[in-house]
């Protein structure tokens, strides 16, 4: 009896050691397996709708063939080019399925737009994709892109997109392609009317004469200038800030929402509305590029060109005015354009000038108002 008692307290001892040290009863296994895939059960159902939507991956698998096209823009993305420029490549990617990647270098870093030409028109693929200015192609050989610089040939924003949206501008945009320049136009866009600013209070056209006002070397823009009697004077984009400050030049002209986003207000704290030009905009690429898409991707940057372009006609005047009256509101001195008679009476001469062999064109430009 006694050996039966001590049988019987050494199983208790054991059983009550094995639980002071944390040994794990059979029953508690199932909790071990829970411990090991520690997910809900709900997350099966949740896995499976996952699967459902896997197309979403595809541009991961397609990024190690992607092609990559480096585009260039001079200004911020906080400007109406540059959220064109954004709306292109969320387009471009979306569409593509990945399978085009568009890299935006913003704010000039990549140098200002003659720098980016000459570099895409040189070869070696190091910038394939660029939003311009239309003008900047005439220094290589763009006539029909000169002619909607020309001062005050636009009259209103309903008029460019008339032309923007005609026959007639596929024919402008292939210009720089067929006559062997290296590029071709996608779209056209507008960054709104250009405007003269000054670091000099301003009054009125009188207020040029004798005053150096910086331009891009375009023959435009430089007899523009000498017709409202000052001189016109070649400063890099990128130069301008400091040649404003440091009186280089004593003025110079972009759109409302360019010079705001470029800090020119800071040194040139006067704009008088005079709406020389609408900055017509256009987006390009190298044909070396195009040319290693397939036509489907070529088809992708089109269609992609045709909403970033809308895009582009929906914000721009919205967003011009918000910003007009932002500055106001900082102090920047703004003058109206009462009459601007004398001003279209000035330019006369560049306008004559630059039209020879194109009267045509420029007659219907001007007639689609």
């Amino acid at each position: 009896m006694k050996k039966r008692f001590c049988s019987i307290l050494l199983a208790v001892t054991t059983v009550l050691s094995m639980t002071a040290c944390g040994v794990t009863a059979p029953e508690a296994a199932p909790t071990a397996q829970i411990n090991e895939a520690p997910t809900p059960l709900t997350a099966q159902p949740q896995a499976e709708e996952s699967k459902a939507d896997e197309p979403e991956a595809a541009p991961t698998e397609l990024a190690a063939d992607a092609i990559t096209l480096v585009m260039a823009e001079v200004n911020p993305l906080d400007t109406i080019v540059g959220m064109t420029d954004q709306k292109f490549k969320e387009e471009v990617e979306a569409r593509s399925n990945g399978s085009i990647i568009i890299d935006l270098q913003a704010s000039g870093v990549l140098g200002s737009e003659n720098d980016v030409l000459d570099s895409m028109l040189g070869g070696g693929g190091t910038i394939d994709m660029s939003r311009i200015s239309a003008f900047a192609l005439t220094s290589y050989g763009g006539q029909k892109s000169m002619l909607l610089s020309l001062p005050y040939i636009f009259t209103s924003r309903e008029h460019f997109w008339n032309f923007a949206t005609s026959d007639l501008a596929q024919v402008f945009l292939q210009e720089s392609s067929e006559n062997g320049s290296g590029v071709r136009g996608l779209f056209y866009g507008e960054e709104g009317f250009r405007h003269f600013f000054t670091s000099y209070e301003i009054s009125g056209i009188d207020s040029f004469a004798g005053k150096k006002i910086r331009v891009s070397n375009d023959p435009v823009m430089n007899g523009l200038v000498e017709g409202l009697g000052a001189s016109p004077t070649v400063v890099s984009f990128g130069e301008l800030y400091s040649a404003l400050q440091t009186g280089v030049v004593d003025g110079a002209e972009q759109p409302i929402a360019n010079y705001k986003s470029n800090a020119f207000p800071e040194v040139a704290p006067y704009m008088i509305l005079d709406g020389h030009t609408l900055g017509a905009i256009q987006v390009v690429i190298t044909d070396e590029a195009w040319n290693k898409l397939s036509a489907e991707q070529q088809n992708v940057l089109v269609e992609a060109g045709k909403v970033a372009s809308q895009y582009n006609r929906e914000i721009s005047e919205k967003k011009e005015n918000e910003v007009l009256e932002e500055l106001k509101a900082d102090g920047v001195t703004i003058i109206e354009v009462d009459d601007i008679t004398p001003w279209q009476e000035a330019v006369k001469p560049v306008i004559e000038e630059n039209i020879k062999g194109l009267e045509d064109y420029y007659q219907k430009i001007v007639d689609m108002k």
